[in-house]
């Protein structure tokens, strides 16, 4: 069983039109940008977005992404996408759960790593900066 994290935060999408193929359903390349508005949530809820890392001096490029699609989501659809924080001390690993907003059922799992990088000097960090540990550790218990 894939690892619920220690926080999570829940972020709905509404699939677009410009989003689907010639049969409505999602082109699964899209599928990315919905992690990616889940994951910014989630960074947000920590106090540490994209634009704080950068002030702060890193970058968090992604090194692996991880998607298995259950059922394509189509037109309309509403999806709740759930971000769940599960490593954060050396690297940043995310676990996603794309479902259904109206009943519950599973669409796509996926989990995300990333790694800071300096952003000065372009060296790769084997463990997360202060500031990371310091953003986790003000939200949970």
């Amino acid at each position: 069983m894939r690892s619920q994290g220690v926080l999570h935060v829940d972020t709905e999408v509404l699939v677009p039109f410009f989003d689907v193929d010639s049969m409505l359903v999602v082109w699964h390349g899209h599928y990315v940008k919905y992690l990616e508005v889940a994951r910014c949530a989630l960074l947000d809820h920590l106090g540490h977005n994209y634009l704080q890392m950068q002030e702060s001096g890193y970058a968090w490029p992604v090194i692996d992404l991880q998607l298995r699609y259950v059922r394509g989501a189509t037109f309309g659809q509403r999806l709740t996408v759930r971000a769940s924080l599960v490593e954060w001390e050396n690297r940043l690993k995310i676990n996603y759960l794309i479902s259904d907003a109206a009943t519950g059922e599973r669409m796509t799992r996926a989990s995300s790593v990333q790694v800071a990088v300096h952003i000065a000097s372009r060296e790769m960090q084997l463990a997360s900066p202060q500031v990371m540990l310091d953003a986790v550790a003000r939200v949970l218990p």
